[in-house]
């Protein structure tokens, strides 16, 4: 009943199948262009419906979204954890999209939000059948962002991940107690050892090792789109991830306060996010937009 259709389907993956969402632009068969859209840490296909592909829809794109290990059925049903090499994830997710008649094969839009915009770009850089890459936010490696935001000494961040066992039961009780950051106990003892599949923090923190962009930034090889929201801590290693790049056309967006557009995927601003992301994918896409005369 919904309009356009929403299509659920089941996109094959190891044995078993990934849950995804897909919602074309019109019943014509003209093969156009699509985004594909890959969740972050703690999100679902639901979501992401609501929050990008009306938007697609209406600038003359098919939306395609999935859940990946880790995220959505995948990890709450079948506990299925996640894994850091997007780049093994999504080309099964291509394969899959590119059996379908209404996708153009030269159109595909890989994008990913929140922590998508780690497992974007890792995606991308082995997966070169995507003809352009938006992350929101452009992320870095993993570590990086988790230390600088641990409550612990700048002498035991050094050390990470080899943090001592005074520490680690020193940081669990703190995140237990009724003064600890809100954020921090769900993000690490609620939310991040059931993510991630493992027991102590410690595993949690050697875990985060693998989930890096730095081998392989340069292997990205699509014009690649990151946003920066001035508010949003994820956001602050954007500028790193494009230094790194070294792809034909590459735009840091920034997002600001002033515009209502500052927290984390720019939540409180969601129209001006698509107004900018779409109008670049129009440009570099050759103005899929203007040639439909919408």
């Amino acid at each position: 009943m919904f309009s356009p259709p929403i299509e659920a389907l089941e996109i094959p993956f190891e044995g078993g199948s990934l849950p995804a969402y897909f919602v074309k632009v019109d019943d014509s068969g003209k093969p156009r262009p699509t985004i594909l859209q890959t969740n972050g840490y703690d999100s679902t296909i639901n979501e992401m419906y609501f929050s990008h592909a009306l938007a697609a829809i209406r600038r003359g794109y098919n939306y395609l979204c999935f859940d990946g290990p880790g995220q959505g059925r995948n990890l709450i049903r079948d506990g299925i954890p996640i894994r850091p090499d997007w780049e093994n994830v999504v080309p099964p997710v291509v394969d899959f999209a590119l059996k379908r008649p209404e996708i153009d094969p030269e159109r595909l839009v890989l994008i990913g939000w929140s922590f998508g915009g780690y497992l974007g770009p890792r995606a991308a850089s082995g997966e070169h059948r995507i003809a352009a890459l938006v992350a929101d936010p452009g992320e870095w490696n993993q570590r990086d962002a988790w230390v600088a935001a641990l409550p612990i000494s700048d002498e035991e961040k050094k050390r990470d991940p080899d943090l001592s066992p005074e520490t680690l039961r020193s940081l669990e009780e703190s995140l237990q107690g009724p003064d600890a950051n809100p954020f921090l106990r769900w993000a690490l003892l609620q939310r991040g050892l059931w993510v991630h599949g493992v027991d102590t923090l410690h595993e949690y923190f050697v875990s985060t090792l693998d989930y890096v962009l730095s081998p392989v930034a340069d292997r990205i090889s699509c014009p690649t789109l990151l946003t920066l929201a001035e508010e949003d801590p994820i956001a602050a290693f954007a500028p790193k991830l494009y230094e790194a790049l070294e792809v034909p056309e590459k735009r840091l967006v920034r997002f600001t306060a002033a515009e209502g557009a500052a927290d984390q995927t720019e939540a409180s601003g969601r129209a001006l996010y698509h107004q900018r992301v779409f109008d670049w994918l129009d440009e570099v896409l050759q103005s899929p937009s203007r040639q439909q005369g919408s």
